[in-house]
């Protein structure tokens, strides 16, 4: 059985990708950084329902809590699914923007990706088969006000990403962003309510969690293995 980390696990989106992941006959290691009660009570949802699943908590801003965390992992064989979905919201505008919630944000999204794919490359490698996603966002395709941190952060994963793509893809390794647009989570429920969605968004409503997930988990198949160095947008028709 091949076994997939998603980081950030233990949030609305994170939870719902390692739901498909699992039913999708992946054993799914569920990340989290200051939460472990709700990544392990994931985990064990996860294995009550019939699947395969742990839970690890370590701070993805930290290389060596990371490095050594993914090396414990490793003693157990090569992972070779990777899901990128920790990061951090902290928006101001940005002449009011401090240094703080310019790296807090970065060093999440973008030096996360970093300290935990890196080290998981080479055993993945030689599998010859693999697969990467990051999730990004329309900001950073588009941008947004108020977000030059959390647009930049996810504009560098895609780019990353390509590079990436182009590096391992003759070793069977595909890799991609997702890119939701407005999703219905507590984290959005403050931010956008119904009017300013239906003026946003070309379908008048939010996506879900599991609409997501669905997408990660078909990129994460057998079927998606001719797809590779592609942001994929899941945003209601924004443009």
């Amino acid at each position: 059985m091949k076994r997939a980390l998603v980081s950030g696990g233990s949030g609305e989106i994170g939870a719902a990708i390692c739901r498909a992941l699992s039913a999708g006959g992946w054993e799914v290691i569920v990340h989290a950084r200051s939460n472990p009660e709700r990544a392990a009570a994931l985990a064990e949802e996860l294995s009550a329902a019939g699947g395969h699943a742990q839970s690890i908590c370590f701070d993805l801003v930290d290389a060596a809590a990371t490095s050594s965390a993914l090396g414990t992992l490793l003693q157990a064989g090569p992972i070779q699914g990777v899901v990128h979905n920790a990061g951090i919201h902290d928006d101001a505008p940005m002449a009011g923007m401090s240094s703080k919630q310019w790296h807090g944000v970065i060093d999440v999204s973008l030096h996360g990706f970093f300290n935990l794919v890196q080290p998981l490359l080479l055993p993945m490698l030689r599998t010859r088969w693999g697969r990467i996603i990051t999730l990004s966002s329309i900001s950073g395709i588009k941008g947004n006000r108020g977000q030059t941190n959390y647009a930049a952060a996810k504009a560098g994963l895609d780019g990353a990403m390509r590079s990436l793509s182009l590096e391992i893809a003759s070793r069977g390794v595909t890799v991609n962003s997702v890119a939701p647009g407005i999703i219905d989570t507590a984290m959005s429920a403050g931010v956008f309510d119904a009017k300013r969605i239906e003026q946003l968004v070309p379908l008048k409503r939010a996506g879900t969690a599991a609409e997501v997930a669905g997408l990660v988990g078909f990129l994460m198949s057998e079927s998606a293995g001719y797809i590779t160095g592609q942001v994929v947008s899941i945003n209601g028709g924004m443009t």
